[in-house]
């Protein structure tokens, strides 16, 4: 399905509450996009999005039928994660083209599919890591592959915050709001009952069944960095621990994990703690969500996160005005570059292909936390070694009627 120069973008999207209408927002900004169909469950979010485009896209209650509207180039997904697998190879199948929130995927047969058929019907991708299109990223790239720090044996990345979950707390089970179909909500999901806490804009992120943990949440905005820097493979071992400890609420992710990913020549860690903001020496102490990427290296130091890039030598002092070769260049933004390339069909920067690797090591870690077992990840034959189990743990088991595509 080509795009003339002259021509508007048509776009549908699939989920538009909380995280969908911001990229309904972000999205309609853009003169040469037509919001040309809107999908969700819930018809108060459904025509709450339609009105906001001046009334004028069709609305869809059923995935499939917005996928059937011959007029929509491109989707938009930013359902619950456990949604994202089937929804995105559904829309490849159709010849969409396919923006993704994160996470791209729950499992690795997941993402192996989700990147194959990407190739296969020739369609362009972007998963939703809008950090990634940000100028301080983009200077701690270069900064990486300049050199300067030397070769990088560690990657820490932490994610703090005094969190009690948002406060969700232990709200009772209700029966759904008219018009949801809850059962469709849940979709190849564990069946569970309603409950407005889980329902409510985002807070999916709290249950295990829609998100795994916050590593599916957050890590895909955080882990990216060192991926995309260092051009990281699937790693080869992984080992995962945690579980709730601090936090009270019907929420069941783990508020508190800690993950070990390794490869030949280097080792990186993931931290979480729902509730601490300890700062771990990136940026300044203080309350609010924490995040930090620190790069170690054999002659220095790379402390990030979304706004900062310090480089610190082997003496701990603080490297200033420093340049770097601008190995990467700047982005037009995120959802800009999607667009883009829907004319242009060059693979963007968050596709399903490049994104593969990291989201596999994101699913693994997971992984590893179910089974509490150390995993041999074999990326040539896309399988855990020596282990049938946790093998047979990264595919998924959807409820019925719900099947991930065969390759």
């Amino acid at each position: 399905m080509a795009v003339s120069p002259n021509d508007k973008i048509r776009l549908g999207f699939i989920g538009v509450a909380g995280r969908g209408s911001e990229l309904l927002r972000w999205f309609s900004k853009h003169e040469d996009v037509d919001v040309t169909a809107i999908c969700d469950l819930y018809p108060e979010h459904r025509q709450r999005a339609i009105d906001f485009v001046g009334g004028t896209a069709t609305g869809y209650e059923n995935f499939r039928d917005l996928l059937a509207d011959d007029r929509v180039e491109a989707v938009v997904i930013a359902t619950p994660p456990q949604w994202h697998a089937i929804m995105a190879t559904e829309a490849l199948q159709a010849g969409k083209d396919v923006y993704c929130e994160k996470p791209m995927c729950r499992f690795p047969q997941e993402g192996r599919v989700m990147a194959e058929f990407a190739e296969r019907y020739n369609r362009v991708t972007q998963v939703g890591t809008q950090v990634h299109a940000t100028e301080n990223y983009r200077k701690c790239v270069n900064i990486v592959r300049s050199g300067i720090l030397g070769k990088i044996t560690a990657v820490r990345n932490y994610c703090a915050m005094n969190d009690e979950s948002e406060g969700l707390g232990s709200p009772e089970n209700t029966p759904p709001p008219d018009g949801l179909d809850w059962d469709m909500w849940l979709g190849p999901a564990a069946d569970a009952p309603f409950n407005p806490g889980r329902f409510r804009n985002g807070m999916h992120r709290y249950f295990a069944e829609n998100v795994d943990s916050w590593l599916h949440e957050l890590g895909p905005h955080i882990v990216d960095l060192p991926f995309w820097a260092l051009d990281l493979p699937c790693p080869k071992y992984v080992v995962a621990s945690g579980g709730r400890y601090a936090t009270n609420s019907i929420a069941d992710v783990p508020d508190t994990m800690d993950v070990i990913w390794e490869w030949d020549s280097m080792v990186m860690t993931w931290t979480l703690m729902q509730s601490s903001s300890f700062h771990f020496g990136v940026g300044q102490p203080g309350t609010g969500r924490k995040l930090g990427i620190v790069f170690h290296g054999t002659e220095g130091t790379l402390l990030a996160n979304y706004g900062i890039c310090q480089v610190l030598d082997k003496k701990g002092n603080l490297v200033e005005d420093a340049e770097y070769p601008a190995a990467v260049p700047p982005s037009p933004g995120h959802e800009r570059e999607f667009l883009n390339a829907i004319r242009s069909r060059e693979e963007c920067s968050c596709s399903f292909r490049k994104h593969l690797s990291m989201h596999t090591a994101l699913n693994l870690a997971h992984i590893a936390l179910k089974t509490n077992r150390k995993l041999h990840w074999s990326e040539e034959a896309w399988q855990v070694v020596g282990d049938d189990e946790a093998d047979a743990l990264c595919h998924p088991t959807y409820r019925a009627p719900w099947k991930l595509p065969a390759l």
